[in-house]
């Protein structure tokens, strides 16, 4: 079954005739055109792909499985004529992505009933298929190299932006189109932000440094972190960074198809709770990976999923002290039928530089 019959499938799951789609990462998924403008119309009669002049030779060389049209300023108006043609009734629309914009002007040029329902798509692109696979192992290749490039970049002295911008041109020197999101550079106390991007702090003598970066190649995302210390390293941080890596192992190693995505975070949290540590990890244990750096699927105690090979996660607990720092350590994981590959392959011993 390919991609747009198992959307078609989902569409009679949901008791509606189409489905329009407007979010980026759907639109490339479903036809493989890479552009920034357009809408895909998908219903069991077939696909539609809507855009504008300026498109309209990449799509040609681009879109493969689907009719193109090209509107004449007005891709609402055009849409509504592709939906009264195809004898639409109920159109799905991307809660999660379409605009109000949108939404309003649809209102106004069809009778279709709109229904906003979200990740239709996503729930698709969550099992990758063997292209896909691939593509996210050369994009965690392009992040591996760049970690073992920036660890002799860094040293006191240095600035945690000047590292992040080594990290995304090396990267890019290796393949990639650019970084999969805005690269998290935190040393010292500042690693006690989960999400501490780059500043323009000095990274100093005795410093813990958290990295958190991924390579975006062909449209899919890897994401790596690794925390590492400068000049030496405290006790303290010692045995926090061994109690993450422990609960990392213990996470990965619960990995395979058919587990809870809930067991994941289970086994992570519960560690860094028995060793005193729980209240200091705030963020969920993972989430989907894939043409979004968070896709939603998520390895979390709320989540009611089930694993299925093909899926890829990360696994990246963490512990953050306020006044302290911080530690976090992250693999790229795919889930097969009888455990789990990791494709990120970074030393996580700890490093002193």
């Amino acid at each position: 079954m390919n991609r747009i019959e198992k959307i078609q499938k989902q569409l009679t799951k949901n008791n509606v005739d189409a489905i329009l789609i407007t979010k980026n990462e759907n639109r490339r998924y479903t036809t493989g055109f890479t552009g920034s403008a357009g809408m895909v119309l998908i219903s069991q009669k077939g696909v539609t792909f809507i855009t504008d002049f300026r498109y309209g030779e990449q799509a040609q060389a681009e879109v493969k499985n689907a009719k193109i049209v090209i509107h004449d300023g007005n891709i609402e108006k055009e849409v509504a004529s592709e939906i009264e043609r195809h004898g639409i009734q109920n159109l799905a629309v991307e809660a999660n992505a379409m605009t109000l914009n949108t939404f309003s002007a649809l209102k106004e040029y069809t009778n279709a009933q709109l229904v906003p329902l979200e990740n239709i798509v996503e729930k698709v692109r969550e099992i990758k298929d063997q292209s896909e696979l691939e593509t996210m192992r050369t994009a965690a290749r392009i992040a591996d190299t760049a970690f073992d490039n920036i660890l002799n970049v860094i040293k006191p002295g240095i600035t945690e932006r000047e590292v992040r911008n080594e990290l995304e041109v090396y990267m890019r020197k290796q393949g990639a189109s650019s970084s999969s999101f805005n690269i998290i550079v935190a040393s010292g106390q500042r690693a006690a932000l989960p999400h501490g991007v780059a500043s323009e702090k000095v990274i100093e003598h005795g410093d813990m440094v958290t990295l958190d970066f991924g390579a975006m190649y062909n449209g899919y995302c890897s994401d790596i972190t690794r925390t590492i210390a400068v000049g030496n390293c405290s006790d303290e941080f010692h045995d926090i960074y061994h109690i993450v890596l422990e609960a990392l192992k213990r996470g990965t190693e619960g990995i395979r198809a058919g587990e809870n995505a809930k067991k994941i975070d289970d086994l992570t949290r519960d560690y860094i709770t028995e060793k005193g540590y729980g209240d200091r990890f705030g963020h969920s244990t993972g989430h989907g990976l894939g043409l979004e750096v968070h896709e939603p699927l998520r390895l979390s105690d709320k989540s009611k999923e089930v694993l299925q090979a093909g899926m890829v996660v990360t696994v990246e607990p963490g512990i953050y002290i306020p006044g302290w720092g911080g530690c976090r350590i992250e693999d790229d994981i795919v889930v097969t039928e009888n455990g789990y590959e990791i494709i990120t392959h970074s030393p996580k011993k700890l490093l002193i530089l």
